[in-house]
């Protein structure tokens, strides 16, 4: 916006306005007060009228640069023939929003007094400031829901007023519509781009002021209300994490720690994707001779998915499946399989892969319900994978799972995982395959590493330590 040239005459139409609104104002009150029979003339009162409004008018037009018109009256569609009148005070009704908190600024006590009057006559609470400073104060220490504001006050001006409230996080919310006799364009957009709400020119007109006070408020409440829907929201999803955080613990409680034995050690790494994932896992000695390991993945993510993989994972653990030997790993996923059907588990299913490790014998049995492959690399890095097909859990009743028997060498490691583990994007663009990550894991595990290098080495692959899907690994070292 371009700059406008000083105008000498400003304050001379400032000074002049304020006595003429002042006796604008106070006349307006007085004909809405009148009664038939009362001691003052409504005549002679409204000849006042009349007399200073054709005075202003006056000051208006005459003493402006080349006699123009008021560019911010024009500008904003207030010329003061323009006006509506004032309402009949009888068929106005109240206001919806009376009772609510107002602060009038202005260094003159007349004008603090006769805007305050005004606004007290639709139900308004009105306090009233003698300057910027006295505003900062009150509005620092109580609650107001609207500022009427003077730009032209000594020290502290209501420019200044409303750039300290614009930048105060407790008061920024509080609408402000700005007063003043002032009739530069420039002081309006001045205003306006600093955040004021409204702007109304002196004299007000009774209705016009009435109008805008109602809007401005009614913005405020339709924003008051959007803040309580939002901090309502934001309280909701703070619970929320709250509760999905003590469930995602409780699940990684039900998770076996780490395992040292003669026979076997077992150590492994989760990282869900969510705060509750899908997959669970585990593994139990099921006699002094033969170790049952197992790894579990529900479809999608969230508490159904949780709560299917807790559920499928404590019934293994706890053998409480009916009619199932937990040491034939067919028979188990075949228990799983009648046990959790999809319709009954909201659609949901699941992959598992099952084996029981013979340590007498050095074999392991294993069976697959829609899982991918384990890998088995041996103590010179020949990689074996215990792949046995079967369908999801859950999808189809009444089925048979086979299983396989391989041989397990001295110093052999089991890798059992969930396809969140390779199902990354490589350089952005391409998702690895099963293939591409058992010949990673086969290098990984040739030089010492275990499930925290694998899970290292899969971060630096796709350049991020978020994964899509859970991660979930299991190593057993026999």
């Amino acid at each position: 916006m371009t700059d406008e040239a000083p105008d000498p005459l400003a304050k001379l139409r400032h000074d002049l306005r304020t006595p003429l609104n002042q006796i604008i104002g106070y006349a307006e009150m007085l004909l809405e007060d009148l009664e038939d029979g009362a001691a003052v003339d409504a005549g002679d009162v409204q000849r006042i009228l009349t007399a200073a409004r054709t005075q202003l008018e006056a000051v208006n037009t005459r003493l402006l640069p080349g006699g123009a018109a008021s560019e911010a009256f024009q500008s904003a569609g207030l010329a003061e023939s323009e006006l509506p009148p004032p309402v009949d005070e009888e068929a106005r009704e109240p206001s919806r929003f009376a009772g609510a908190r107002l602060l009038v600024v202005d260094d003159k006590e007349s004008n603090r007094e006769l805007l305050q009057r005004r606004l007290e006559k639709d139900g308004y609470v009105v306090g009233s400031a003698v300057d910027g400073l006295d505003a900062l104060r009150q509005l620092e220490a109580e609650a107001f829901d609207l500022v009427l504001l003077d730009i032209m006050m000594p020290g502290l001006d209501g420019y200044g007023v409303l750039t300290r409230m614009k930048a105060d996080e407790q008061l920024r919310h509080v609408p402000v519509i700005m007063v003043s006799a002032l009739d530069k364009l420039a002081s309006v957009v001045r205003c306006i781009d600093a955040g004021a709400e409204d702007y109304l020119p002196k004299p007000f007109n009774p209705t016009l002021l009435r109008s805008r006070v109602a809007a401005s408020l009614e913005k405020k409440h339709l924003r008051d209300q959007e803040r309580r829907t939002y901090d309502a929201l934001v309280k909701s999803q703070e619970a929320l994490a709250a509760e999905l955080g003590e469930a995602a613990a409780y699940v990684e409680s039900l998770l076996p720690e780490p395992m040292e034995s003669a026979g076997a050690s077992v150590d492994w790494i989760y990282v869900p994707s969510t705060s509750l994932g899908g997959d669970a896992f585990g593994y139990h000695w099921l006699d002094a001779d033969r170790l049952a390991i197992y790894l579990l993945d529900v479809c999608g993510h969230g508490v159904g998915s949780a709560l299917l993989a807790t559920s499928a994972m404590n019934v293994i653990r706890a053998h409480s499946l009916p009619n199932t030997d937990f040491g034939s790993p067919g028979s188990v996923l075949a228990g799983l399989n009648r046990a959790f059907p999809m319709e009954q588990q909201d659609n949901k299913y699941f992959t598992i892969w099952y084996g029981v490790f013979d340590a007498r014998a050095r074999t392991i049995s294993h069976a697959s319900g829609g899982h991918h492959a384990a890998v088995l690399v041996d103590a010179d890095g020949v990689r074996t994978d215990l792949r046995c097909g079967g369908p999801l859990i859950g999808m189809i009743d009444d089925l048979d799972y086979r299983a396989e028997v391989h041989a397990v060498p001295q110093g052999a490691r089991l890798h059992v995982f969930s396809d969140g583990v390779y199902e990354v994007l490589v350089d952005g663009k391409n998702r690895m395959d099963f293939e591409e990550f058992a010949a990673i894991l086969t290098r990984v595990c040739a030089d010492g590493g275990g499930p925290r290098e694998l899970h290292a080495a899969m971060c630096g692959i796709q350049g991020s330590e978020a994964f899509e899907d859970d991660f979930s690994l299991l190593q057993a070292r026999f």
